[in-house]
């Protein structure tokens, strides 16, 4: 088995086109994985597989790959940018110890930088920061690590200084070291090191200065350095970054450009130096056996096997799953046992990925991140050896926040579309489908419209399915407003024995916001309610949440408190209390002011300044509200919450409006009150769509 301290499982995530596809093509090359550099546009890159990514020039799926640097194996993960593939950099966070965040240097920290660095924070992953595109004009490093600060909260320590910027970005200048670094070479291959230039000494010595203070905060020994004036040793720096990064006290920020070939392998030296090793993280497993206890895990390659399954993909001679191994090892021919299905499952091939590339290996060691053939289970599923017990945190999943209808052109194609549907639902948490009891239409709902239309794509492209889709429906949510309290009795009397219920409560609006859509409380004493009946008014309550009596959609917001009732000896049963819940829950909905919720997204448009005036006032008529401006070197960059109704189609409009040099990203923020002009109009649309339904 390798020694673990020289592995490191890395992410690579940044906001759309801050470079992070090509950065990594640039890793594959040094590390001699390639012996070619492919750039995103034109030939496609190696991390970008797919077809589909080759024509769009994005990542759409996270691609897994090994390179060795020095003495250390590097395992990295380079994750989409978009939000709509938001999963994909959830579930990659989710199972690596370290990463690094990509940024542009012209625009900084942008909308989905924030979400991934919330994504990082939530797994607790240590991280580098990387500023690409130093090359570019408008590139203002010391911009960025400002919005680092104030935007994310990040104590930066900047370990390199550029040299030069935009078209005369020559290299750069080691801080620790105190060395100008320069990347000669057709491919930027030589790492030359030279004495720092004259002209750049003063502001690199106040720079080495300002990073040393920023390190005297985490360590009292350097502290004491520098207040005795005496030279801090660089085995004490270097230490110290370590344990502040991997502590996520610190974040050292490195500079350079991708594309241009200069600053690359500096950052692979700083992944092998700073980044922890499997050895570093802290990883707890719940014990099943025992009350879900928190266990510790070590990666220990003798101790019984714990590993999660991350990520699942079929490909044509069947489904591979991405695992992370946490403890133990991972044999060849051996049975594992999947800790939520409590099913045993033998292991037939264990694959070492290089993006589409595999190669068989007989077995996988703690801290290790393999595909495997052959399993049937869902992302998130926990393997473990027999005779243990334990699950692993599972992975975030958001909620989708758009539908579309979808059915096959010819009929005879209805399996082939299933088939496709249910094998990216296994694949993806964040894509759902459904079918609708009234309209009996198939509904697919994910976080964008991206989102779906790419899976339409790849429903026409890997199962030669052409398919009709319907026009984007919002997924509105009702809630109620006001605390409404219920007396509801269930009686039936049919021949023979007769149905009897009686429930008595209160119900309570929640915050939109609450992290539960539902809660029950039962305050129910006295046995007034037999405790058997008690889940079935939970039950009733919970299965009227799927569809509101406003508007048909989903209820969400409320708190239902069950205080007393009756029961009737013969009659009365867990049937009875379930038809009582729900037809008392509609019947108080009803009664409790109920309000139409819609989603709204935060958008962040990036168009040049003479389009500012345009591109606001049309967010403005959008119902959207104006967070902010900002202006970076000849772009506006407007912030703002808009109401995803009104966002489809909004990347034609853009292009129209701004000649084609607009940009625009959004994410889901929050549901917040439709205005009742607009709610009638949705309650009248909806309810026209049930009657067709019906007369259909």
């Amino acid at each position: 088995m390798e020694n673990l301290r020289n592995v490191r499982n890395i992410g690579i995530s940044a906001h759309i086109d801050s470079g992070k596809t090509t950065l990594t093509e640039r890793v594959l090359y040094y590390a001699g994985r390639t012996h070619v550099i492919k750039e995103v546009r034109g030939e496609g890159a190696v991390m970008d597989h797919m077809e589909l990514e080759k024509e769009r020039g994005i990542t759409i799926t996270s691609a897994a790959t090994t390179v060795q640097w020095e003495d250390k194996k590097i395992n990295i993960i380079d994750t989409p940018g978009h939000v709509d593939f938001t999963v994909e950099v959830e579930r990659s966070l989710r199972v690596l110890d370290g990463a690094v965040l990509v940024l542009c240097a012209v625009a900084g920290v942008q909308s989905q930088s924030i979400t991934v660095d919330r994504q990082m924070k939530r797994y607790q992953v240590p991280r580098l920061a990387f500023i690409n595109k130093m090359d570019r004009t408008g590139a203002n490093p010391v911009n960025v690590i400002q919005q680092l600060e104030s935007k994310l909260g990040l104590t930066t320590v900047p370990l390199q200084l550029p040299i030069g910027a935009e078209s005369n970005f020559q290299g750069v200048i080691d801080l620790i070291n105190r060395q100008a670094v320069y990347f000669d070479g057709e491919n930027g291959e030589n790492v030359r090191r030279e004495p720092i230039p004259a002209e750049m000494a003063d502001a690199a010595e106040r720079a080495r200065q300002g990073m040393l203070e920023a390190l005297s905060l985490v360590s009292d020994e350097i502290m004491g350095l520098l207040l005795e004036e005496q030279e801090v040793p660089l085995e004490l720096i270097h230490r110290t970054i370590r344990e502040g990064t991997i502590a996520q006290q610190v974040c050292p920020v490195l500079v350079g450009s991708a594309y241009k070939n200069k600053g690359v392998q500096l950052l692979l030296d700083a992944v092998n130096a700073y980044l922890p090793s499997p050895l570093d993280r802290e990883v707890f497993a719940k014990d099943n056996s025992n009350g879900m206890a928190e266990v510790p895990l070590s990666a220990d390659p003798d101790a019984p096997l714990v590993a999660m399954a991350f990520k699942l993909v079929e490909e044509p001679f069947g489904q591979v799953t991405y695992m992370r191994i946490y403890q133990g090892t991972l044999a060849k021919g051996e049975f594992y046992v999947n800790s939520r299905q409590r099913k045993r499952t033998r292991i037939s091939r264990i694959l070492r990925v290089h993006a589409d590339q595999k190669e068989d290996i007989a077995s996988a060691g703690a801290g290790d991140i393999v595909a495997v053939m052959g399993l049937e289970c869902a992302t998130g599923d926990t393997y473990c050896s027999e005779g243990v017990n334990l699950s692993l945190e599972s992975i975030y999943a958001a909620e989708p926040v758009i539908d579309l209808s979808i059915s096959p052109a010819k009929r005879a194609d209805y399996d082939k579309l299933s088939k496709a549907l249910n094998r990216f639902m296994r694949e993806d948490p964040t894509f759902r489908v459904h079918v609708d009891h009234e309209t009996s239409e198939t509904i697919i709902s994910g976080m964008g419209e991206l989102h779906l239309e790419i899976y339409v794509e790849r429903i026409r492209r890997e199962y030669k399915v052409e398919c009709t889709v319907g026009a984007p429906k919002v997924s509105y949510r009702e809630a109620p407003t006001r605390e409404t309290p219920f007396d509801y009795k269930h009686k039936k009397q049919t021949g023979g024995s007769g149905q009897y219920a009686h429930v008595k409560g209160v119900l309570v609006p929640l915050d939109p916001e609450s992290p539960e859509p539902f809660v029950f409380e039962n305050k129910v004493t006295g046995g007034r309610i037999p405790s058997e009946y008690i889940p079935s008014v939970e039950k009733g309550f919970r299965e009227s949440m799927h569809k509101g009596p406003v508007a048909g959609y989903e209820v969400m917001g409320v708190k239902m408190v069950l205080q007393d009732g009756s029961y009737h000896d013969v009659d009365s049963s867990t049937m009875a209390f379930e038809i009582c819940a729900r037809d008392c829950f509609r019947e108080t909905f009803r009664k409790a002011d109920p309000v139409l919720l819609e989603p709204i997204m935060k958008v962040e448009v990036e168009t040049p300044v003479e389009f500012q005036g345009p591109v606001t006032g049309t967010l403005s008529a959008k119902r959207g509200v104006i967070l902010g401006t900002e202006n970076r070197s000849g772009f506006a960059v407007i912030l703002s919450e808009v109401p995803l109704s009104e966002m489809f189609g909004y990347s034609n409009d853009l292009r129209s409006m701004t000649q084609g040099k607009g940009s625009f990203s959004m994410e889901f923020l929050k549901y917040q009150k439709v205005p009742s002009r607009f709610q009638d109009e949705i309650v009248k649309k909806a309810q026209t769509e049930a009657k067709a339904t019906a007369k259909a």
